[in-house]
């Protein structure tokens, strides 16, 4: 059966690209596949008159992220109604051209808006942090102890809606290989930038004979 197409991002003024708009994308799948390459995100907001951006881990589902508890989601709780902005980065290379002036950088970026709400459900508290885990380190929430009612109460969770989002993607090479600098004969191009699991330190509390599991080993060397 043919999956669905998921629908398009929905506009907004604050969503609406003012600078490049040529690399703005407005399929939905654009925004699932730069959330789903990472777990860390910025969230930023104005607290008392005054901005605050706090990086933290996420989790995503099809219409919801959920942001893990921090000194910013503290504050939010404290000043409901709060309207966020969470922005997800991933750099894939440095643009090298001919003139300093031509450098860029390409990326995949997408920018989250809207007020968040604290979740208090215990059910959907247990199954966001499960996705905020999985998204981490898949596998190891069926590998390690779960959270118990009194580490659940001592956790902040934040849900956000992906209702108002952006995403903007940067790809290609230096953009000055037709104009007058070609002529001066210098090397340009990209240079990538890969991401990838190293081999896994234990820590040294662990007794002898404790392997790695096989969901972590699984990782190194993959982005």
């Amino acid at each position: 059966m043919p999956e669905t197409p998921r629908p398009a991002l929905s506009g907004s003024d604050r969503t609406r690209l003012r600078r490049l708009r040529e690399n703005g994308r407005t399929d939905r799948s654009e925004l699932d596949a730069v959330l789903a390459a990472g777990f860390l995100c910025h969230l930023g907001v104005v607290l008392d008159g005054a901005p605050m951006v706090v990086p933290t881990v996420y989790g995503a589902t099809a219409d919801t992220l959920y942001l893990h508890g921090s000194v910013a989601s503290r504050s939010l709780v404290a000043a409901p109604e709060a309207t966020v902005c969470v922005t997800v980065t991933h750099v894939d290379s440095l643009v090298l051209a001919r003139s300093v002036f031509e450098h860029s950088v390409n990326y995949r970026c997408a920018m989250v808006y809207g007020v968040p709400r604290q979740v208090t459900d215990a059910e959907e508290k247990l199954e966001g942090l499960r996705v905020l885990s999985e998204q981490a380190a898949p596998g190891q929430w069926d590998y390690a102890r779960r959270p118990d009612r009194k580490e659940l109460a001592a956790t902040t969770l934040l849900a956000l809606s992906l209702d108002e989002a952006s995403v903007k993607i940067s790809a290609g090479p230096p953009e000055d290989g037709d104009g007058p600098d070609a002529e001066l004969g210098l090397w340009a191009g990209e240079l990538p930038l890969h991401q990838v699991w190293g081999e896994p330190v234990p820590d040294p509390a662990l007794p002898p004979g404790v392997p790695a599991p096989s969901h972590i080993v699984a990782r190194v060397g993959r982005n």
